[in-house]
């Protein structure tokens, strides 16, 4: 009788944590949404609402802050358009050849590995700001200004996204897959991409989506990079909103904008956060 009394008490304890767990994780969900909900809110509201103080009532300026904003002297399109080309760019240049370097890491042995990969790291101690000076003098004399490449091409060293790739690869990688995949005669290239890069999809989503995200939301270098009005990105474009006279400042306007700017992001989770789910059940199906 005490072993069935011992399994009730046992399943009754796992339940009660399983609870526990489902409300915690509603709680975050909740706390991590509401932000949302109130841009989505502040978007429906004139500026003369805004200034009134915090509501949770939608309004109807949605339309027409989203005319204001298209009529407004800011490119507001070319600004979605150009922060789409380097994110996009960047996510996939960024993902594809940290991946390559911490194969070429992992799956290697050969002279000064150990420095290389101390080196890699200590990158990533250097903050963008010490170097920015010389970086806009080297784009500045390459006549790169009002270019893309400076803010694309830079992005694959990235000792962030490759120290976290490098770490999954110890575990997901196994060296004896590559050996039995040399033995049947595929080259270091097809080995790399037909069986590394499928193997590491979850850990490769999940840095694309930083990836695109940092890139998204980068403002410090793009203004030094990019003078022209058609060149600039969203994150340029809203702070020329904020920072309009204050006859013209509509609150509206710059809500609007942070709302458009959002829901890329969102879409790229939603696309890339499939492979994590994914990668994540074939994994527990394997332990």
């Amino acid at each position: 009788m005490s072993e069935p009394i011992g399994g009730i008490k046992k399943s009754t304890s796992t339940h009660a944590r399983r609870v526990i767990a489902y409300i915690v994780l509603i709680i975050l969900s909740i706390l991590c949404l509401f932000w949302f909900y109130i841009l989505l809110i502040y978007s429906t509201r004139s500026n003369g609402e805004i200034q009134r103080g915090i509501t949770f009532i939608p309004s109807t300026h949605f339309a027409e802050n989203f005319k204001n904003l298209i009529k407004s002297s800011q490119p507001v399109f070319q600004g979605l358009r150009n922060s789409l080309i380097i994110a996009c760019s960047s996510a996939l240049l960024s993902t594809y050849f940290s991946t390559l370097t911490a194969y070429a890491i992992h799956v290697y042995d050969f002279k000064l590995k150990k420095f290389i990969f101390t080196f890699i790291l200590m990158i990533m101690m250097v903050p963008t700001q010490v170097t920015v000076l010389g970086f806009i003098q080297l784009m500045t004399k390459m006549n790169l200004i009002n270019n893309f490449i400076p803010l694309i091409v830079p992005t694959i060293a990235a000792p962030v996204t490759f120290y976290y790739l490098k770490q999954y690869m110890e575990s997901a990688l196994p060296l004896a897959l590559i050996e039995a995949a040399r033995i049947d005669g595929s080259g270091e290239i097809r080995t790399f991409n037909t069986i590394a890069l499928p193997l590491m999809k979850p850990a490769i989503a999940v840095q694309a989506i930083f990836t695109f995200v940092s890139s998204w939301n980068n403002y410090f270098i793009p203004t030094f990079i990019l003078k022209k009005e058609k060149m600039k990105t969203i994150p340029i474009v809203i702070a020329q909103l904020r920072s309009a006279d204050y006859l013209k400042f509509d609150m509206g306007q710059v809500y609007m904008m942070i709302a458009l700017s959002i829901f890329p992001v969102i879409i790229v989770y939603l696309i890339l956060s499939k492979n994590i789910v994914s990668g994540i059940a074939m994994g527990s199906v394997k332990g």
